[in-house]
């Protein structure tokens, strides 16, 4: 079933099984910008909007946004900032200030609307000291289940430096995921601007899969996965590019092309990652989760951007999937992700 198909039949999703009591989706990759964020946004003369549009009242109005995620089977938001994250140009004040304001307003959203909305923290990345005190400051509180970081900035791919593995430590000790997200703006275009840079959107459809292909591939050959096996990392974009390259990669080890030596079959670190269900073409879902396994799959629809999805739940709807693999995807995979009961 091609995409048109599945937005037609799904514009009758009101008298759906979500409208007679079913369980509804978590999305996990559910951006929004808080009202006390875009304050103090404006303030130092920058945006969260998209160039040239308006910044959708859902992006902060939380009546609004549980209004659209009852007419589409959503049960529950994890929260989280967009690519206009604000680490790239904010001054360390101002990104502790920043980060603060999400987190506090994160904490208000879950106790006003506890079984609709949690969180994944902000963070002052480009600070490891000023990102570990923001994390133990917000530890704990409700509502607060992940943490929300970019995969890198200005093509740097910080957290695999010396500095950041307290950080990476405490979120393990925590049992928060990591939720990544490539930046928006320009020193973060995947390959520089002259590549990926021009009117077609390319730095996003191109060069974000290839963001989370090579944080996944990363977090491999470094041996943070071993480092720290507890720890869970979330990929958006299903993936990015990397459940299709994977071979590519194992094959280059198998021709002894690789410098480290790993202590696990590629196909194992695989499934140490999630990915969100953010694949656009049934036919390649239905890829991910033979290739990766159900279990390993999470509803992600990226609103409200360019990119996201009118019906969050249709493409997986559309697989007609074995009730427990259904239900896994749904919800029950990021009820284990983010201990939701």
């Amino acid at each position: 079933m091609r995409i048109g198909a599945i937005a037609a039949a799904m514009s009758a999703f009101r008298s759906s099984a979500w409208a007679q009591g079913s369980r509804g989706s978590i999305d996990i990759h559910a951006h929004w910008s808080p009202e006390p964020y875009i304050k103090l946004v404006l303030a130092a003369g920058r945006t969260t909007r998209i160039p040239g549009k308006p910044i959708d009242p859902r992006m902060y109005d939380l009546d609004q946004r549980r209004k659209w995620m009852d007419e589409r089977g959503v049960r529950m938001n994890v929260l989280t900032l967009s690519g206009s994250m604000p680490w790239q140009w904010a001054k360390p004040d101002e990104a502790i200030q920043l980060a603060r304001a999400v987190n506090d307003a994160a904490v208000e959203a879950h106790t006003a609307f506890p079984s609709r909305f949690i969180a994944g923290a902000a963070v002052p990345i480009r600070d490891p000291a000023a990102t570990l005190n923001e994390l133990n400051r917000i530890a704990g509180k409700p509502g607060i289940r992940a943490v929300g970081l970019p995969n890198s900035i200005e093509g740097r791919d910080y957290l695999f430096e010396p500095e950041y593995m307290p950080f990476l430590a405490r979120c393990e000790e925590l049992g928060y995921p990591l939720l990544f997200h490539p930046l928006d703006g320009e020193p973060n275009h995947y390959g520089g601007k002259e590549r990926l840079g021009g009117p077609n959107f390319i730095y996003n459809t191109l060069g974000f899969p290839f963001e989370s292909a090579t944080t996944a591939a990363k977090f491999i050959f470094s041996g943070l996965l071993d480092r720290f096996p507890k720890l869970d990392v979330v990929l958006p974009h299903s993936g990015g590019c990397f459940p299709y390259i994977a071979g590519r990669i194992e094959h280059s080890i198998a021709k002894g092309a690789v410098a480290t030596k790993l202590k696990l079959p590629v196909r194992e670190y695989m499934r140490r990652f999630h990915y969100d269900s953010l694949a656009y073409y049934p036919e390649t879902l239905r890829f991910m989760i033979d290739l990766l396994g159900s279990d390993r799959i999470v509803i992600g629809t990226d609103i409200f951007a360019t990119m996201d999805v009118a019906y969050p739940n249709a493409l997986v709807e559309s697989l007609k999937l074995p009730a427990p693999d259904h239900e896994r995807i749904m919800w029950r995979n990021a009820e284990r992700l983010f201990h939701l009961g």
